[in-house]
């Protein structure tokens, strides 16, 4: 069976491309990281040379390796003929601006596309792929009042007019080789806990088919949109009812097995009101503690609302909650266990006040609730500051970077901050992948990775489109 190769760009870690890998249908050709520590990760994993930049002169792109330098000097001529299946990366568009000119001036909207943008704009009309994935960040959709995304939309469907537009950004001096554009198969905000990741995380997805190849089928065109959606909308499994939780995750079985150790982790809480004192862990006591049934189920489906839930329904969620374990590794491998020689399963340094904090902070709640006592933290007005994960409910998302408060903390209350490995089982990263660098470079990666099995999922349609296409 034919294997669809994959050009990456801004590749971090290689929690996108990872998820393709996985799925055996797909090999990647060349890969580009500008951080040496990401690209170091990237290449022991995914299994590319790494070649490191030096200087600013142009490097061409080679098969089988990932390059770590900046995007503008890789040279893509050398994959031209390489008939290159997908696209795929994530470039930062926060030099991405809409001016609107005042109303005497006649220029109307100005565009200032980002540089990193364009050269992923680039990569797609030197290279021409059949299919490409774009991913983002949620805020790009309502950025400059939603004009900033709608730009972004048009230039891939129409990259034969917009590329003289954007090639000014970069000065390059391509034709376009005469490249329509895209079909956008689908553009919009996924939330991944619905496709089985243990956390509530929103990332912004574009996908892109290369006008010729469907032009000529709109019956295949519509088709290919139905599948991407039902996939990408969780509706082919029942996670966007019963999402995963990290207490599963971390203890390597499914919610039923659970019960002892949700009763001993959650009763270790009972009395923090009377311990902070404040109207605001009385009012936790009654409108959350009051509320337990201490039976992991009953809380599992109060705690996320589930309603109407039929007994066969839910003997099956309990099912793909047990088989997506197995899938990730997890199964019967508490993540406590582990001792990888990565630094990942390392206890973090923890100050003694951090400590003190967190154990009169309960799960789901954040610095506010211990606001007014000699655990206060001051000029702190951030949710994510300070704030438990929940055992019952998918993590807060996993952030890359920040100061004090913001490194993510356990729902056990003998437990303070997550451990690296912690953080990677919450983005479904393999046990068996390891990471490198510093722990803050270590950190970075696992934040800001696309977890790989929401691009396993995708990767899983998309090569359903490309046995269509091919």
């Amino acid at each position: 069976m034919r294997r669809f190769s994959i050009v990456s760009l801004f590749s971090g870690a290689g929690g996108l491309d990872l998820g393709f890998i996985q799925v055996s249908r797909y090999e990647v050709l060349f890969a580009n990281e500008i951080l040496v520590p990401a690209a170091t990760t990237y290449s022991k994993n995914i299994g590319l040379k790494l070649v490191k930049c030096t200087g600013s002169e142009k490097v061409e792109a080679e098969r089988g390796v990932v390059l770590a330098c900046d995007v503008a000097q890789v040279d893509f001529a050398e994959l031209k003929d390489a008939d290159v299946d997908l696209v795929i990366g994530g470039p930062p568009c926060k030099d991405f601006s809409i001016v609107r000119g005042p109303s005497w001036d006649r220029r109307g909207i100005e565009v200032k596309r980002g540089r990193l943008y364009a050269h992923f704009v680039r990569a797609l009309v030197i290279l021409q792929p059949k299919i490409f994935v774009f991913e983002n960040v949620p805020g790009l959709v309502s950025a400059n009042k939603g004009m900033a995304y709608k730009v972004i939309l048009e230039d891939f469907a129409n990259l034969k007019i917009r590329w003289p537009e954007v090639k000014k950004v970069i000065s390059n001096t391509s034709n376009g080789n005469g490249i329509e554009g895209y079909e956008i198969v689908f553009s919009g905000i996924v939330d991944f806990s619905k496709l089985g990741v243990p956390q509530k995380r929103e990332r912004l997805i574009i996908i892109g088919v290369r006008k010729d190849l469907v032009k000529k089928d709109l019956m295949l065109l519509w088709s290919l949109r139905s599948k991407i959606e039902k996939v990408l909308n969780g509706k082919k499994w029942l996670f966007h009812k019963y999402p995963l939780t990290p207490i599963e995750v971390f203890e390597g079985a499914s919610l039923d097995k659970l019960d002892d150790k949700y009763k001993e982790v959650m009763k270790k809480w009972e009395g923090v009101w009377e311990e902070v004192g404040t109207e605001r862990a009385r009012a936790w006591k009654h409108r959350v503690w009051d509320k337990l049934t201490f039976n992991i189920i009953d809380d599992y489906l109060m705690i996320n609302n589930v309603k109407r839930v039929g007994k066969r329904e839910l003997e099956e969620a309990l099912k793909q909650h047990e088989a997506l374990l197995k899938e990730l590794g997890y199964y019967n491998k508490p993540v406590y266990t582990l001792k990888l020689p990565d630094t990942t399963t390392e206890p973090p340094r923890e100050d003694t006040a951090v400590v003190e904090r967190m154990k009169r902070i309960p799960p789901d709640e954040n610095h506010e609730f211990v606001r007014g006592t000699k655990w206060e933290v001051e000029g702190k007005g951030i949710s994510l500051v300070y704030r438990r994960i929940h055992p019952l409910k998918p993590a807060y998302t996993i952030v890359a970077y920040g100061g004090g408060g913001t490194h993510g903390y356990h729902y056990d209350r003998d437990r303070a901050t997550l451990t690296l490995r912690e953080k990677a089982r919450l983005q479904t990263f393999p046990d068996n992948f390891l990471f490198y660098g510093r722990k803050t470079e270590i950190r970075a990666q696992i934040g800001e990775a696309v977890p790989p099995l929401a691009a396993k999922r995708i990767a899983e349609a998309l090569a359903e489109i490309l046995n269509s296409l091919t």
